[in-house]
């Protein structure tokens, strides 16, 4: 006698044939053979969710959903800054879709989204959105939405820039812990060389702007915290100023720095927008913009930054358990911008420095401030491969400068 039952397997081979179609553009075919439970469930498998038609609130109306927050104080200053507008909220939401391949979408985290209009927007553009808010005024209203979608939205109470804190004992709110982030997303660690597994959005606090990307770069070289689940994508806003140190030349005196060596060597650095400071709401009393002054560098905007690990970072010698000792030399050597490399590499105990220095091409005369970001790579992996230098107190003294930067949460 004939069965309706499908045979072992063709329930799993129907999902992977819809996201396979799914990928090659088949939609309006789909669309047609199959009802609409069965095409939002191909969907979601290849990683993209149909648009829920969620109402995005007006400009005025997000603007009063901050102020109705508790307020700051303008000298407490853990003050932060909100996307009210749609306009603004659907540039970035195409900012961050950019490029973005036909295959299966990593899940974005979305940090501080307050009153939601970015939220709202991504949802509505079939992004998968974790939404991690430390504020309980704003938290009742994300969670109402979380629980009017199937699954495309996920809330969670913490503070991304107080993640992982050094130090011991249980964790307070709303200091958060990576594992349990991660896991309480529904990812897992992925091979370093494989895709983005998690983008992450938000806009860096004004007041710790460059000791929270520090943090994030000593993460990053030893693939700790977030970056112990492969090449975390990063896509912050951060002032104007802050940018043009991250992506200054050598040469450029204002600006060049060990802070712009890392980066740089870090990761593949993408401008993708600027907006002007008043584009964005405050929850300081009386909304005060709070605009920080620059005397050596232009700092009109806010800039719409994206971070991607390098995929051939950890090659040659430099390995997450050596890259401590990598970021305090690139910092001891712009100690002083203007010594000599030479003068440097003698005060390491280094005898032979200038068969090295020809070695790498490099002139005797060279200073800190001129040497490209690879430069500071091929010194690093002559320095370990040189049977001549001793790197026991450096290590020590890498440590330590780590440490200093942890604690300053």
């Amino acid at each position: 006698m004939l069965t309706s039952r499908a045979p072992p397997g063709a329930a799993g081979c129907c999902r992977r044939l819809l996201a396979g179609a799914l990928a090659a553009g088949l939609r309006p075919l789909l669309c047609v053979l199959l009802p609409p439970p069965c095409w939002a469930a191909a969907r979601r498998a290849a990683g993209q969710w149909p648009n829920p038609g969620l109402r995005v609130p007006e400009a005025a109306e997000a603007e009063r959903l901050v102020q109705q927050a508790p307020p700051v104080p303008r000298k407490g200053l853990p003050f932060r800054r909100f996307i009210a507008s749609p306009e603004l909220a659907g540039t970035v939401q195409r900012c961050l879709q950019g490029g973005a391949s036909r295959g299966p979408q990593p899940v974005l985290l979305e940090c501080a989204p307050g009153p939601g209009v970015l939220t709202r927007t991504l949802l509505n553009a079939g992004v998968r959105v974790v939404a991690l808010e430390s504020n309980p005024a704003f938290l009742p209203n994300l969670q109402s939405l979380e629980n009017s979608l199937d699954g495309q939205l996920k809330v969670i109470s913490g503070d991304f820039f107080r993640l992982d804190p050094l130090g011991c004992g249980t964790l307070k709110p709303p200091a958060v812990c990576s594992e349990k982030l991660f896991d309480a997303m529904g990812v897992s660690a992925v091979p370093w060389r494989a895709d983005v597994p998690v983008k992450i959005f938000g806009i860096l606090p004004q007041n710790r702007e460059r000791t929270t990307l520090w943090r994030l770069l000593f993460s990053l070289y030893e693939c700790s915290s977030i970056y112990r689940y492969g090449r975390i994508e990063l896509n912050f806003f951060l002032s104007e100023k802050e940018y043009k140190v991250l992506t200054a030349k050598p040469g450029e005196v204002s600006a060049y720095q060990a802070f712009s060596v890392l980066w740089q060597e870090g990761c593949e650095i993408q401008l993708l927008h600027m907006e002007p400071w008043s584009s964005f709401v405050t929850n300081l009393k009386n909304g005060e913009l709070a605009v920080p002054k620059s005397v050596r560098l232009p700092n009109n905007h806010l800039c719409l930054v994206r971070l991607t690990p390098r995929q051939n970072l950890f090659t040659g010698s430099l390995e997450p358990t050596n890259a401590s000792t990598f970021i305090y030399m690139v910092k001891q050597c712009f100690a002083k911008p203007k010594a000599r490399l030479t003068d440097r590499l003698n005060s390491w105990s280094l005898d032979d420095t200038d068969n090295v220095l020809k070695a790498l091409a490099i002139q005797k005369k060279a200073e800190a401030r001129h040497l490209r970001p690879e430069d500071y790579r091929r010194v690093f992996e002559a320095l370990q491969d040189s049977s001549l230098f001793t790197e026991t107190w450096f290590h020590d003294e890498a440590l330590e400068s780590a440490r200093n930067i942890n604690l300053q949460i």
